[in-house]
């Protein structure tokens, strides 16, 4: 299985480009992708066409509410794999016709995504294998990497704005990586559909490659706005093809 963590500061567009990156996938028989959403605005569905909820599909923080709050137990004492782990795969996992996905939820208690990713993680090690690539959509901060919820990654794509403050998060989304024992193949940065070509000039002061960057496609913001499946998408549109570009050049289709 081929592991691809999707990062970046909020708005550079991670998600709009994981649901490209599953299109593209599925497209070109590289399946059965396992897409995980870890952004609390869990928009990755609505993007790939997925209803939770008319699949009666539920996040792995509203199933933990369910087991330890609703149901007779507690968070005292108890590791979550050893009462979550077969619900997430049971009732918290939509099943696609290429593509199948997991959504982390909202913040389980205040300010705390410790027990959701902790059991997001050992679901993911353990039933995760049959999948051909793993695309995980991050939020805007680094607790995700910081929690290791994947300790190996074959790719860590940090995706930049037009912003220094998006470059900042590369050198800290790296670090953070590497203290926290993240064991990955690559790391490389690429150009969110809000920066220009000239992007590649400034990615250099980063160290690190550069794979290029998603186009900007008005198809595809009017999609987004709807809350239209970007697999409805014209297999040309430009958007698509250029994230197919940066897989290929990331060197991971198979």
């Amino acid at each position: 299985m081929i592991r691809i963590v999707v990062v970046g500061r909020g708005g550079t567009g991670k998600t709009t480009t994981v649901a490209l990156a599953a299109r593209w996938l599925c497209e070109h028989g590289a399946g059965p992708v396992l897409l995980v959403d870890a952004d609390p605005d869990q928009s990755l569905a609505e993007m790939v066409g997925a209803d939770l909820a008319g699949a009666e599909v539920r996040t792995i923080a509203e199933l933990l509410e369910e087991t330890f709050i609703a149901g007779t137990g507690t968070t005292a004492g108890v590791a979550p794999s050893d009462r979550i782990e077969g619900r997430i795969w049971e009732d918290g996992l939509y099943e696609g016709d290429c593509f199948d996905l997991i959504a982390l939820g909202t913040k389980w208690v205040e300010g705390c995504y410790c027990l959701p990713d902790a059991a997001l993680k050992r679901a993911l090690e353990r039933f995760a294998r049959p999948y051909a690539y793993l695309l995980i959509d991050s939020p805007a901060g680094l607790e995700h990497l910081n929690r290791r919820v994947a300790d190996e990654v074959d790719l860590i794509v940090d995706l930049v704005g037009a912003s220094k403050k998006s470059f900042d998060h590369v050198a800290r989304a790296r670090r953070v990586a590497d203290e926290s024992g993240v064991r990955y193949n690559r790391f490389v940065v690429a150009g969110g559909y809000q920066v220009d070509p000239s992007i590649e000039e400034r990615t250099r002061a980063t160290g690190l490659p550069y794979i290029g960057r998603v186009e900007s496609d008005p198809l595809v913001a009017e999609f987004a706005l709807e809350g239209r499946s970007l697999f409805e998408l014209p297999p040309d549109n430009p958007g698509l093809v250029s994230v197919g570009r940066l897989l290929e050049r990331a060197g991971l289709l198979l």
